[in-house]
């Protein structure tokens, strides 16, 4: 019903308008099925969701309105990761407080891609937090989707129903040879692809009972540390795809400060933390 009504919406907005480009927000724009619906059936060429499409987005509403009050020239969005980031010294003072042992790599993304392709479930805590509900590569909890087992590993991180999808990062150059369907790129996770046939098996961990994947392509040029990861991994697989979902665990929002992080991490079947240019190795 939801969809149906949102669909006569649009088609009314496009006919009183005659635009080409819809842009959604609002909590009901967090509807991946929803929105793939709109892109598909809406008639507008483009379809645009920012990635805080709740009520915390109200924000990036009245910054616009008043840019464009001042006639200020507006840049389109360059990503999600918006939120506190961390210095190194930061990040280095979390760790030695926490009395853990740890390390440096020289080259952090094949460190990990490494470790991924080993099946070990992977904390990531990069860059800035991600501004909206979606874990996008800043905050988020990363495991190898070959196997099925790691959705369940991961539903157990976090304490949540087994039966809850876990979503697949993708290289953006990549995608297309995968997923369908929905619109290419998708950065920010808010609409639903078809996986292709012949790779459902082989990503199994991130392909829903219907055969669809809510995804997140992955830019080298806006997030070059992880597009790295995916691609070491890659390179041992032929696997350009990952598991993605949020670092927190049951009924706590993801996690914010590096001591966060190493909270769950302690407290969690978590095998690698990868908190800025540090790793923490659960097993030596």
């Amino acid at each position: 019903v939801v969809e149906d009504v949102l669909l006569e919406l649009v088609g009314w907005l496009r006919d009183r308008t005659d635009g080409d480009a819809l842009c959604l927000a609002g909590g009901v724009a967090l509807n991946c099925v929803a929105n793939t619906r709109i892109h598909a059936e809406g008639g507008f060429d483009r379809v645009w969701v920012q990635p805080a499409a709740g009520d915390a987005g109200t924000a990036l509403g009245a910054a616009l309105h008043l840019a464009a009050s001042f006639d200020e020239p507006i840049a389109p969005m360059p990503g999600a990761q918006l939120g506190r980031g961390w210095s190194d010294a930061a990040v280095r003072a979390a760790l030695d407080d926490a009395a853990v042992s740890y390390e440096r790599p020289h080259d952090l993304p094949s460190a990990v891609g490494d470790a991924l392709a080993e099946n070990q479930l992977i904390g990531w805590f990069q860059g800035r937090a991600e501004f909206g509900p979606r874990a996008l590569g800043g905050r988020s909890l990363l495991a190898d989707p070959r196997y099925p087992a790691n959705a369940e590993r991961l539903n157990a991180v976090k304490g949540r129903e087994q039966f809850r999808p876990v979503a697949p990062m993708v290289l953006a150059e990549r995608a297309a040879e995968i997923f369908s369907r929905g619109p290419l790129p998708s950065p920010y996770m808010l609409f639903v692809h078809d996986v292709a046939e012949h790779w459902r098996s082989r990503i199994p961990a991130v392909t829903h009972v219907d055969g669809t994947a809510r995804i997140q392509t992955v830019d080298a040029d806006t997030d070059p540390l992880l597009h790295a990861t995916i691609n070491r991994f890659a390179q041992h697989t032929g696997v350009p795809v990952v598991v993605n979902t949020s670092f927190n665990t049951a009924g706590r929002p993801m996690v914010d400060t590096p001591g966060d992080a190493l909270e769950v991490f302690g407290s969690s079947p978590i095998d690698v933390l990868a908190v800025g240019p540090y790793l923490v190795r659960r097993y030596l």
